[in-house]
C-alpha cells in the first residue's frame, strides 16, 4: 500500500475555451483610468475608463459608471454603463436599461432592456438564412385553388 503515488495527469495543452479563473473577477474601479490594451484570461468588471481594446476569455460587466472607448472582445458581456466602439461577443450580450453603446455588435445572442440605447449595425449568429419554399408562403385558398384545378395554375403562368 502506497501513501504518496507519483501519478502523472494528462491535462490538455490547449485550454484557450474556458476561462483560467472563471470564479474570480478583475476590477478596474470608478477613479481609475486606462489607456491601451487590457487582456484577461478571466471575468473583468469596469467601472473606471478604458480607452483601448478590452480582450477577456471570460465575461466582460461594465457597471453603471464605466466607460470603455474602443474594441470589446470577450465570451459574453452585461452592459450597463458606456461603449463606444465595437463589441464582439461570441455568446450572449445583455444591454441593460442603463446601457448606452454606440457602435457595431457581433454577438451569437443579444438581450436589450427598456431603456437601453444602441446606435450602430448588428450582426447575429454568421449562420445562413435559409431561403423559404414558395409552396409554403402561398395562401390557404391560393393552394386550393390549384389542388382542385390543377390546369388552371399552368394556364395563369401563361
Amino acid at each position: 500500500m502506497a501513501l504518496f503515488q507519483n501519478e502523472k495527469r494528462s491535462e490538455p495543452m490547449n485550454k484557450a475555451a474556458e476561462p483560467v479563473n472563471s470564479g474570480k473577477i478583475n476590477s478596474i474601479m470608478e477613479g481609475t483610468s486606462i489607456e491601451g490594451e487590457v487582456r484577461s484570461d478571466s471575468n473583468i468588471r469596469i467601472d473606471g475608463k478604458v480607452k483601448g481594446t478590452i480582450n477577456a476569455r471570460g465575461r466582460v460587466i461594465v457597471g453603471q459608471s464605466g466607460m470603455i472607448e474602443g474594441e470589446v472582445i470577450c465570451q459574453s458581456s452585461d452592459i450597463e454603463g458606456t461603449v463606444v466602439g465595437k463589441v464582439n461577443c461570441q455568446d450572449l450580450l445583455s444591454l441593460k436599461a442603463t446601457a448606452k453603446l454606440q457602435g457595431d455588435i457581433n454577438t451569437k445572442k443579444l438581450a436589450i432592456e427598456p431603456g437601453a440605447v444602441f446606435t450602430g449595425n448588428c450582426s447575429m449568429g454568421g449562420g445562413v438564412v435559409k431561403e423559404m419554399d414558395p409552396v409554403r408562403l402561398r395562401t390557404d385558398a391560393a393552394r386550393s385553388e390549384t389542388s382542385s384545378n390543377p390546369g388552371s395554375a399552368q394556364q395563369a403562368g401563361r
